[in-house]
């Protein structure tokens, strides 16, 4: 396929040699009309020096994403099949072998920009996170079938990255045959997981490290699991020996599966309870020493940078709340998937909820994104999560 050439101002080159996944479009000398997207792109310099490969993304912010700096590299089946197992290599590194559902393709930083490919057990979740990666669904459709020979692979691009772009949400069958839920296995214990009406592909795959070090804190706890959703988190306490798990969610489909995920594994109906309520309101009204542990896996406050300040209102609302219900000695485990919020950014208002509720903190354990959901170095946009185990300490 012939590629567009686009040259690269002298001044706007250092972020393309440092390898970001993303070129925007003040970056670029000129830009033609009529290019589509998803159409595919080399990078040169001004004095015609090749820097890299990738598609066109929009005439927007983000111009070109990139996804080879191999000159000589073509974008083919053949490139979509060696990306994806070359994903499958460090997930089977780092996965281990109690654990059928993981992510497969982490978008920039597998070099598939806009793809994101989970895996549950013999089936795939995709998503296409803009239009210009959509042009080549139906390539990575087929790759994805020669490389890791699934049953079935559903579609769940029902994203705001893409109506931003001017696309629109798609979600349905692709290929194959996928159950209506799906049962997997993660570090030995089993969840049903709804590929097609979940939240996001259906699972939180990126919490797995967090739940497991919440096993830590769980023996003979009250714990308390707001925004719960499908019981992560409360079947890891349990399995770490809580004393008893309060899940509150404001979808009663997700706590039926909750339910169901707790039975699934054996632990007695009575360890556990289950609140349809809106957790934020439920938290202000928590009497003081009711639990032991809390944890707080919120969706994302802000979706919009410019809805910053409002977002962070509500994160210090909830932490303070949570805060102020633990004991001294209480654990509280607090996270953010708002990718506009940064580490510092979630410290700093964590400790301001602290202050707020007249309580010292001490960090205990921080987490980021879990281990099937890399990095890459430059592309900063990508750290999304944020974790910490926080101790009261007075």
């Amino acid at each position: 396929m012939d590629k567009t050439e686009l040259r690269i101002r002298e001044k706007r080159i250092g972020p393309v040699l440092g390898r970001h996944p993303w070129v925007f479009s003040g970056a670029i000398a000129e830009i033609p009309d009529g290019m589509e997207p998803g159409e595919p792109v080399t990078l040169k310099s001004e004095s015609g020096r090749y820097l890299a490969s990738g598609y066109f993304n929009s005439y927007s912010q983000i111009a070109v994403r990139i996804w080879s700096h191999d000159e000589h590299e073509r974008i083919d089946r053949e490139f979509f099949v060696r990306r994806i197992l070359n994903a499958m290599e460090l997930r089977r590194l780092l996965v281990g072998d109690n654990t059928n559902a993981y992510r497969v393709i982490n978008g920039e930083s597998d070099l598939l920009p806009g793809l994101i490919v989970d895996r549950y057990d013999r089936w795939l979740t995709v998503q296409f996170h803009n239009r210009a990666i959509e042009r080549w669904k139906d390539i990575i459709v087929e790759s994805l079938i020669e490389a890791l020979a699934p049953e079935g692979i559903y579609e769940r691009s029902e994203l705001a990255s893409r109506r931003r772009e001017g696309g629109t949400d798609s979600s349905g069958l692709l290929w194959g045959k996928v159950p209506e839920v799906v049962e997997i296995i993660e570090s030995g214990l089993s969840f049903r997981v709804d590929m097609a009406g979940g939240q996001k592909t259906g699972f939180f795959l990126d919490q797995r490290d967090k739940r497991r070090a919440l096993t830590k804190y769980a023996k003979g706890a009250r714990v308390l699991n707001c925004f719960s959703y499908t019981g992560g988190f409360s079947v890891y306490a349990l399995m770490g020996g809580a004393k008893h798990v309060t899940n509150v969610d404001s979808s009663a489909g997700a706590l039926t599966l909750a339910r169901e995920n707790a039975e699934l594994n054996g632990f007695a109906a009575e360890a556990s309870e289950y609140i349809t309520t809106d957790a934020k309101q439920y938290l202000w009204n928590l009497k003081p020493d009711m639990f032991d542990v809390i944890v707080l896996d919120p969706p994302a406050f802000i979706k919009d940078r410019r809805k910053k300040n409002e977002g962070i209102r509500g994160y210090r609302a909830i932490n303070e709340a949570a805060i102020r219900a633990l004991p001294t000695g209480g654990r509280l485990l607090t996270c953010s998937c708002s990718a506009h919020l940064t580490a510092q950014d979630f410290r700093h208002l964590l400790s301001e909820s602290g202050g707020a509720a007249g309580r010292t903190l001490q960090i205990v354990e921080s987490f980021g994104h879990g281990p099937d959901h890399p990095v890459l170095v430059p592309y900063t946009e990508g750290e999304y999560l944020k974790c910490l185990m926080v101790s009261v300490l007075e």
